[in-house]
């Protein structure tokens, strides 16, 4: 579900509506504040966009990146079936 582009992991949900969005965007919070990594992302009714990079490396892509992005496909998993 993610995929690089521009120095970014990139990943886009869509969802069965905004309050499933938002749970998940909830969840994702949590996780990326346990792990210290933060995304950009972009909410609009019920698609999210999130974009990971690391800041500290000079903006580009590293391990961090490929493991909130796994964690944040599995937390996906859950939130997309209908």
């Amino acid at each position: 579900m993610f995929k690089p582009e521009d120095n970014f992991l990139v990943g886009r949900f869509q969802f069965a509506d905004f309050r499933t969005a938002w749970a998940f965007m909830t969840e994702v919070a949590f996780e990326a504040e346990a792990q210290q990594h933060h995304p950009n992302w972009e909410n609009v009714y019920n698609q999210v966009v999130i974009k990971l990079t690391t800041h500290d490396a000079g903006n580009t892509v590293t391990e961090k990146d490929y493991a909130l992005a796994a964690a944040i496909v599995k937390m996906a998993q859950k939130y997309l079936k209908v």
